[in-house]
């Protein structure tokens, strides 16, 4: 890794090592590791460091390197074969998530384009990806090959396409264990055959479990999933399987749709990305205890970061929250977590992900994190300080007053419907072999 590492960035890198795990170890911890000694070379870490800064360097390291990028494949179709060879190979370069897929030949993905009035080769965004500086040209035909693969029909790469326009994967190069959320709001819901009701979010319905699978495949294809890589997590989240896709429940909601909150008319169809770690059930209708009492309890145990939340809830509780405790929008309810729910600042800065991320902007000055930072740890704060950034999905099949609470931050919502095929679209499924967006766009999207 440091051979590789000196070779990619293309300067001389010097690196020292320190004992592991870094993360959640106490201050004394780590203040014993750098007192101690490099595991690897069984040295003093700190002379280390010194001499790692102040010597010179020395003729081996001060050769010119050459910055060494992946390169891409050049194939775009692999030799014919048996359905169970190429299934190997597939596999065996790791782009698949492990469980059964359906082929990508070409007939089938020829099939699949019939959904989008897009040509193949047109390309339909970029994604970056920052551990290995991979600039990734994504195409309407690379995502067509994921939707195959996920068992999707045509009826769903509209939503796909609109996924992939955001250059947002669903699996992240990081350590920590990311999930992803997808919500589709408007009249592609029904076209897609998604379901917003009863059990929305398990594996009850077809469409939302291949749409939210198809997202981490194409994740997948892009280049995200190469272990020490790209990919670094140490346990992962079997949540990236499907992604919690779902799609509102408009119909039976007593509040304006996600999409319309967003800026987006009614009738529009939009798909929208959340990002995050943690999903916390309820256990029941609150009927012990208020479902503030609850809520307060739940999002105690969040880490709060950037005051954002993205709260699930069945169309019954949202019925009960307008009718009888006064929520008559999504953003009272935010209102509401924003003044009601605390804790201690010592147990806000005590958590490792707060302590990482919202640490150093306290340290530059960014309010209230700056204030927090100098209070005592028995001071209570109320962490959840954006009204706007609590987001409300309405899901669910009203056979009971059930939510989900979780950190999962909205990160953006895309318009679908200038993805969706038109009658007018004659030149559906043609590639231009000539287009600069052609020209190589497949072999260089990680595929």
């Amino acid at each position: 890794m440091v051979r590789a590492d000196t070779s990619f960035f293309g300067a001389p890198l010097r690196f020292l090592y320190t004992p592991h795990p870094v993360v959640s170890m106490p201050p004394s911890v780590l203040r014993g590791y750098i007192e101690g000694r490099d595991p690897v070379t069984g040295r003093p870490l700190v002379e280390e460091v010194l001499e790692a800064l102040t010597l010179p360097y020395g003729a081996d390291e001060s050769r010119s390197l050459a910055v060494v990028r992946p390169a891409p494949r050049r194939e775009r179709l692999l030799a014919p074969d048996t359905e169970e060879n190429l299934r190997r190979v597939f596999m065996e370069r790791g782009w698949s998530d492990g469980l059964p897929f359906i082929l990508p030949t070409e007939e089938r993905v020829a099939a699949m384009l019939a959904g989008t009035g897009q040509a193949p080769d047109r390309r339909v965004g970029k994604s970056l990806i920052v551990d290995t500086q991979e600039d990734l040209v994504v195409t309407v035909e690379t995502v067509a090959v994921a939707a195959v693969m996920a068992g999707a029909g045509p009826e769903h790469l509209p939503v796909l396409l609109a996924v992939a326009s955001t250059g947002q994967p669903a699996i992240q190069p990081s350590t920590l264990p990311f999930t992803s959320a997808l919500l589709v709001n408007g009249p592609i819901r029904k076209a897609a055959g998604m379901n917003s009701g009863m059990g929305a979010l398990g594996p009850y319905s077809p469409a939302n479990a291949v749409i939210g699978r198809a997202w981490t495949l194409m994740s997948i294809l892009w280049g995200y999933a190469r272990p020490k890589q790209t990919f670094w997590t140490s346990q992962g989240n079997n949540y990236t399987y499907n992604n919690l896709c779902m799609a509102e429940n408009e119909e039976r909601s007593v509040w304006e749709p996600f999409h319309v909150q967003k800026g987006h008319r009614r009738e529009e169809s939009v798909v929208s990305l959340f990002r995050g770690w943690n999903l916390i059930n309820s256990t029941g209708a609150a009927s012990r205890r208020s479902w503030g009492d609850e809520v307060r309890l739940q999002m105690q145990a969040l880490p709060a970061l950037y005051s954002g939340a993205t709260l699930i809830l069945d169309p019954i509780l949202a019925r009960h929250l307008k009718e009888h405790q006064g929520f008559e929008t999504p953003m009272d309810v935010g209102r509401w977590i924003a003044e009601n729910v605390t804790m201690t600042a010592g147990q806000f800065w005590g958590n490792d992900i707060i302590d990482m991320l919202v640490t150093p902007l306290a340290l530059h000055g960014v309010q209230p994190y700056a204030d927090w930072k100098k209070l005592p740890d028995d001071a209570v704060i109320a962490p959840y300080h954006k009204p706007g950034k609590i987001n409300v999905l309405v899901v669910g099949g009203e056979t009971s007053p059930l939510w989900k609470i979780s950190d999962l931050d909205h990160t953006v919502s895309v318009p679908v419907d200038k993805w969706m095929a038109r009658p007018s679209d004659a030149a559906r499924g043609k590639r231009d072999p000539g287009s600069e967006e052609s020209r190589g766009a497949y072999e260089s999207s990680g595929a």
